[in-house]
């Protein structure tokens, strides 16, 4: 719905009416073909709705349903004709709706008990607007805490205290990656800290046939992760 409570059809009918009435210098009614022998001018009548490409949705904001509004605008008597190439050279020169140069095949006027008169098709792209999701009031105010970065430095040894070299050592998640030296050394700098919230830190090590997961205490000075396989 627009502002106005207005639907997109309804909203793109009124638009489009309100410029065919600027551009042939008098009002454009919305309605079929008229019938009346006295009547003359304009006409403007939605033929059907054609669904326009879709762009795919992400996240929790959905994008609008796009498709498109065709309207048969046809002359009636013989005064109409002035008015439909006043339309047609304001559609030519500025482009906002573009015009098919065709008024339809005659099991259509037939539909409309009439006989075949002077038109044009005007597509007017539309669309369903989804409302987004009100954000939650915030409750309280906003703080902001810097949190601490640490360095974690500590061994990685097996079951016999034997140093273990090359061993993959990361912090999931984040882009902080080493290996261990010969003597089974590691040094993982930047590690985020919060003092509010202290706890172990999980790391991930791979290599020699393992992938295992270790949680450590960032405070302890020399970390060690003794590393065996599983037991079956």
């Amino acid at each position: 719905m627009s502002t106005d409570g207005r639907g997109p059809i309804e909203t793109a009918t009124a638009e489009l009416a309100a410029w065919l009435t600027s551009a042939a210098g008098e009002t454009v009614p919305v309605g079929p073909p008229r019938t009346d022998g006295d009547a003359a001018g304009l006409t403007l009548w939605p033929m059907e709705l054609r669904s326009a490409r879709q762009t795919r949705s992400s996240g929790a904001v959905r994008e609008p349903y796009r498709f498109t509004v065709r309207y048969l605008l046809c002359v009636t008597g013989p005064a109409g004709l002035p008015r439909l190439d006043r339309v047609l050279t304001a559609a030519t020169r500025d482009g906002r709706y573009p015009v098919v140069l065709e008024a339809g095949e005659a099991p259509l006027w037939t539909a409309f008990g009439t006989a075949p008169r002077p038109g044009l098709l005007i597509d007017v792209p539309a669309q369903v607007d989804h409302p987004t999701p009100a954000a939650p009031p915030v409750l309280q105010p906003l703080r902001l805490r810097q949190l601490e970065l640490r360095t974690l430095t500590g061994r990685v040894v097996g079951p016999e205290e034997q140093p273990l070299a090359a061993m993959r050592v990361e912090l999931p998640g984040t882009s902080s990656v080493t290996r261990t030296d010969p003597d089974g050394r590691f040094l993982i700098v930047g590690v985020p800290h919060d003092p509010e919230r202290p706890g172990p830190v999980r790391l991930r090590l791979t290599g020699r046939g393992l992938v295992l997961t270790a949680e450590v205490d960032p405070a302890e000075p020399d970390i060690v992760i003794v590393c065996a396989p599983p037991t079956h």
